[in-house]
């Protein structure tokens, strides 16, 4: 589990299976022709799709359009879906093969210099990668020191500011649950690559948390 959750409901034992089951009973209903089965898919998935799309685009009228044109895509390639990964799964690859085009400044690659660019100091690691000078404990009592508004404006400049494919991978992890295998899939990312972006990315926001404590703190 992250150091930080950021998923609006917590995890419920059964509701990804359920979702699955769900996305499935609505893909068949799709390829039949029933428009009402489209509103539902689209309402289940467009928050998701356009917080993925804006982490390639600059500006959320080109995330929506990048989300528009991912459901013309899906509904004219419905027919191809061969179901071997999940719906959403295949969904969220669509739209990162269409955002990557419109935001062709952000399509960049994983091993550029910034993007492993530590987010905190290298001396806090030993030579195993592992803490050596752990960040302070704050999970704790961090609501009776920062409100809960102010904690999420925190996490969502930290968000902006880091590159695009290290902020794509937590977004996928830590706020749409995916799993490690699913978000290279949609990425199209190596597994050594989605740990090195996820450690990257989540480091970034606890040293970005545990600033912001510090500073407030009596």
């Amino acid at each position: 589990m992250s150091v930080i959750q950021l998923r609006r409901h917590p995890r419920v034992p059964g509701r990804k299976h359920d979702a699955v089951d769900e996305d499935a009973r609505l893909l068949e209903r799709l390829r039949a022709g029933d428009e009402r089965a489209f509103v539902t898919l689209v309402g289940r998935h467009h928050d998701s799709m356009l917080r993925l799309a804006s982490t390639f685009v600059h500006s959320h009228a080109v995330a929506e359009e990048v989300v528009q044109d991912t459901w013309l895509g899906v509904v004219r390639g419905i027919d191809r879906f061969e179901g071997r990964s999940s719906l959403r799964t295949w969904l969220l690859a669509i739209l990162v093969n269409r955002a990557r085009s419109a935001g062709a400044r952000e399509a960049r690659s994983v091993a550029a210099p910034d993007e492993l660019l530590a987010a905190v100091d290298a001396s806090r690691f030993d030579a195993s990668g592992a803490w050596s000078s752990p960040p302070e404990h704050w999970v704790d009592d961090v609501e009776e020191r920062v409100g809960a508004a102010a904690l999420r404006s925190e996490i969502l400049a930290s968000l902006a500011e880091m590159p695009a494919r290290q902020r794509a991978v937590v977004m996928l992890r830590d706020v749409d649950g995916l799993r490690s295998d699913e978000v290279c899939e949609v990425l199209a990312l190596t597994p050594a690559n989605e740990r090195v972006l996820l450690h990257r990315g989540r480091s970034h926001l606890r040293q970005r948390l545990e600033d912001r404590i510090e500073a407030i703190a009596p």
